[in-house]
């Protein structure tokens, strides 16, 4: 027997025919007499909708704890449900919030982190042989005892985390298409399935934009070696393996090709916004300031660039990337430090795209850059920032031309296959 953590996203659970349909799938898992833990997100769009409810309350922003007690009732209702569905299958399950499950947070609203999991009671309900069901996405301040929220893809970490503190055997994140793409197959839809990959590829593809798994699940199940299978909750599919260490890599069958692909994907991001502060004094500690006072709005910031100093007003330019979710935020951070930093002005604009490729075979082969730069070139993309690491090339460009630039970067790499990808349904998540 094996403990196996599923964790089904909104796209799984959007309505009654959805949730029956996951609560036998369950079953399923649990007939062939594994333990069985459950994370569920909110149904389909609830959590957009609860957020457009709240924005026709207040003309201003809403209070960070009320916000976190209300967007955590979406999660409360699916396992609330899901619970009742498989009861009504003539099983025993039993829902937990993410309080009661024992995960315990920081006390930063909305983009709390986890510090600890004591999940006591879901060990006692997996002994009595009922399904555990706990509401991903949220959890408790261990310092406020306030409730807490996670952020967007908050319930892949809440999966991940409780496979961890479980050990479990394996964590079965299910979703809308059938594993992980070298592309989004709404944007590519004849990418390739990706059937193993390793954690540090799909780190670089989860910060990159791929909405397939949220970063830090990633970064958990890497640190704590929980192997992760991405697959359909429409289909009885194989889907993509997460492999937390070269020590796990499967072993190479007879015929398949000793060394690794150059390039694993590509993946975009349309949620991030480009700040240029403008005439920035040119002397040290003044990038410095610049982003304590970012790092104090609890934004994260992802490609930086600084500009070649106006050698005639000593001053210069630096733009980096963050999610829109942090502009206003940090603007007003930014601003309120204005005179103490001595910039001149602020420059955000939201109507930007980023494209990352991905691939752990890059670091060793020749021509890389020049085939991603060419592609974007034939493609009549210009390049706004760019970015790189040993595995990873990213670059900035116009919204409006991200779409061309994914798939004509996906070609020159022949990522390309002659079958369509299918798509269930959702948004990936």
């Amino acid at each position: 027997m094996s403990l196996i953590v599923q964790k089904f996203g909104g796209s799984s659970v959007s309505d009654a025919e959805g949730i029956k349909r996951v609560a036998r799938r369950i079953i399923d898992t649990k007939s062939a007499g594994h333990d069985v833990v459950v994370v569920v997100s909110a149904m389909g769009d609830t959590t957009d909708e609860l957020l457009d409810l709240a924005g026709q309350l207040t003309t201003k922003k809403a209070p960070a704890r009320e916000m976190d007690m209300l967007l955590s009732a979406g999660e409360r209702i699916s396992m609330a449900l899901l619970a009742m569905a498989i009861d009504g299958l003539g099983a025993k399950a039993a829902s937990f919030t993410g309080s009661q499950a024992g995960m315990m947070t920081d006390a930063i609203h909305g983009k709390a982190r986890v510090i600890e999991v004591s999940p006591k009671r879901v060990r006692r309900a997996i002994d009595r042989g009922f399904v555990a069901i706990v509401a991903g996405f949220q959890g408790m301040s261990k310092e406020s005892r306030d409730i807490t929220t996670m952020g967007r893809g908050g319930s892949d970490t809440t999966a991940v985390a409780m496979a961890a503190a479980l050990g479990a055997d394996v964590c079965e994140i299910y979703t809308d298409v059938d594993g992980i793409y070298t592309a989004d197959p709404r944007v590519v839809p004849t990418a390739r399935k990706i059937d193993t990959i390793s954690s540090e590829e799909m780190l670089e593809m989860a910060a990159s934009g791929a909405k397939i798994l949220h970063l830090r699940c990633v970064e958990y199940a890497r640190r704590f070696g929980v192997p992760l299978h991405v697959r359909s909750s429409f289909s009885t599919n194989e889907g993509t393996w997460v492999l937390p260490s070269p020590d796990d890599q499967i072993k190479i069958q007879e015929g398949e090709p000793l060394e690794q692909p150059i390039i694993s994907g590509v993946a975009h991001d349309r949620s991030e916004a480009k700040v240029t502060v403008v005439g920035v004094p040119d002397i040290p500690g003044k990038a410095a300031h610049i982003f304590r006072v970012i790092a104090g709005a609890h934004a994260n910031i992802d490609m930086i660039v600084q500009n070649v100093s106006r050698s005639d007003t000593g001053r210069t330019d630096i733009s980096f990337t963050l999610p829109m979710v942090d502009g206003e935020a940090v603007k007003e951070a930014l601003r309120s430090s204005q005179e103490e930093i001595g910039f001149q002005e602020i420059s955000y604009n939201e109507n930007v795209g980023k494209l990352s490729l991905i691939g752990a075979g890059m670091r060793s082969n020749p021509g890389v850059s020049f085939t991603f730069f060419e592609a974007l070139h034939q493609a009549g993309v210009n390049v706004n920032m760019i970015s790189t690491s040993e595995i990873r090339i990213s670059i900035v460009t116009d919204a409006d031309k991200l779409d061309d630039a994914v798939r004509a970067i996906h070609a020159a790499f022949d990522l390309d296959t002659d079958d369509e990808a299918t798509v269930y349904g959702g948004t990936g998540r």
